[in-house]
């Protein structure tokens, strides 16, 4: 073969490289359209924004305060013929106000670290 034969090889290599890249930049913008008009019409089926008069206000006497305070759970019930209860013949955790309302504190001097002995009473 001649180099004008390798030249022309060459030459048509190059132009169907181009041609490649092209239709695949063609590929990718076409991708890149149809997701943006899904998308446009799947924010179209959602619910719309609420206005500024349907925004949640505050409760007349204010914002609500958190409120702390010692509660005592109630006891776990016992079957009455001594056989173990199943999870769902438990009834529903109900807690009461306890009657000391001292939060537990840690022993000063004491770490508060697991097994220290430092949590009183």
């Amino acid at each position: 073969m001649s180099t004008a034969a390798f030249e022309v090889l060459a030459a048509s290599r190059e132009a169907l490289n181009v041609t490649v890249a092209f239709l695949g930049g063609l590929v990718v913008a076409g991708a890149l359209v149809w997701a943006v008009r899904v998308g446009i019409k799947v924010m179209e089926r959602e619910p719309h924004r609420p206005t500024v008069e349907e925004q949640t206000r505050l409760p007349e006497t204010g914002p609500v305060h958190e409120v702390r305070e010692v509660r005592e759970p109630d006891e776990v019930p016992v079957a009455t013929d001594g056989r173990r209860l199943m999870p769902y013949e438990l009834h529903q955790a109900q807690t009461r106000r306890g009657d000391d309302q001292h939060r537990r504190r840690w022993r000063p001097g004491s770490s508060g670290s697991f097994g220290s002995g430092g949590f009183r009473l």
